[in-house]
């Protein structure tokens, strides 16, 4: 049995069974990753993998828990090269960021100075994506550790912190009449039924609290005119701005100084607030750049408090 065995097994999992895609992303051929997972089958005693002809269609019983096993070896041998990267260079090196664009746009940019200012011999690199990409990125080793505000609270094998809470804000040009009846002292709140005939833009299902806002509507019996979606908060406010649309945001995505040509009201009692979470891999070594991050855009979230979590469940609350 060796390494490389077992790194066969699980990218063949990650790669839904495909030993030739399993291959080209280790960079090896096909019939080499076959006959080395053959082998380690023979010496096991057992098959891993369900055959049908000579395609892999899935996991055997036992297969599932060598799986397991594989990615905890795996995922410690990772550790080791982490320490030796801790303490062959403590102040260099590089870090993986993985965040959706509001974090990386509007929220990240304050941190990402502070650290680099601390850090300047540091390679920081931001991958974006969604939710959901951020999570397997951090799973897989891919990126270090990931900041958004959907999933990752959700995914077992993550360790996350919650670092702020956010609301929405429904934003309209300043000239227009769409959003004057909510704005000044005295001005009552908007209501889901106000949203009825507006036609609305905002986020992709995938970013950004999209899916409470679909909820409310729903559970409410409102209808929702979406007419333009977009990842982006600034396209968003492009097309709110050219008129075609009232456009609900991210609260830290408006800012009144440069956004004078719009106006916005408080729509969080309609949707919800949410929570920005840090997500880690858990077991992962923690590097001091890692830690001097999460504590440099999170202070709350101290050494202490990091390790405490590290060492319990997965989704933690303040």
């Amino acid at each position: 049995m060796n390494l490389h065995q077992l790194r066969f097994v699980r990218e063949a999992v990650r790669h839904n069974f495909s030993l030739t895609d399993a291959a080209k992303a280790l960079f090896t051929s096909q019939p080499g990753v076959s006959k080395a997972i053959i082998e380690l089958e023979e010496e096991l005693g057992f098959e891993i993998f369900k055959r049908h002809g000579k395609r892999i269609k899935g996991l055997t019983p036992p297969g599932e828990l060598v799986v397991q096993a594989c990615e905890r070896v795996l995922a410690e041998l990772e550790n080791i090269k982490r320490v030796g990267e801790e303490f062959a260079a403590r102040e260099s090196g590089q870090l993986t960021v993985a965040v959706t664009h509001t974090q990386a746009r509007y929220v990240l940019p304050q941190a990402v100075a502070a650290f680099r200012k601390k850090f300047p011999k540091v390679k920081l690199i931001l991958l974006q994506g969604t939710p959901e990409q951020l999570a397997d990125w951090v799973r897989k080793d891919q990126a270090d550790l990931a900041v958004a505000t959907e999933a990752l609270a959700d995914e077992p094998d993550l360790v996350t912190l919650p670092c702020y809470d956010w609301g929405h804000v429904a934003i309209a040009p300043a000239e227009g009449e769409w959003l004057q009846d909510f704005q000044g002292a005295g001005a009552r709140k908007m209501a889901l039924a106000d949203f009825q005939q507006l036609p609305v833009i905002t986020y992709e299902t995938h970013f950004a609290g999209r899916k409470k806002i679909d909820a409310a509507f729903k559970k409410a019996g409102v209808d929702l005119e979406v007419v333009l979606e977009a990842i982006d908060a600034d396209v968003i406010k492009t097309y709110v701005g050219l008129g075609l649309g009232v456009g609900i945001i991210a609260e830290v995505a408006f800012d009144a100084a440069k956004d004078q040509h719009l106006v916005a009201v408080p729509v969080d009692h309609l949707f919800g607030r949410n929570t920005t979470r840090i997500a880690l891999r858990q077991g992962v070594f923690m590097r001091t750049l890692m830690v001097e991050f999460i504590g440099t855009f999170a202070p709350m979230l101290t050494p202490k408090l990091i390790e405490r979590v590290m060492g319990g469940g997965h989704a933690y609350d303040i």
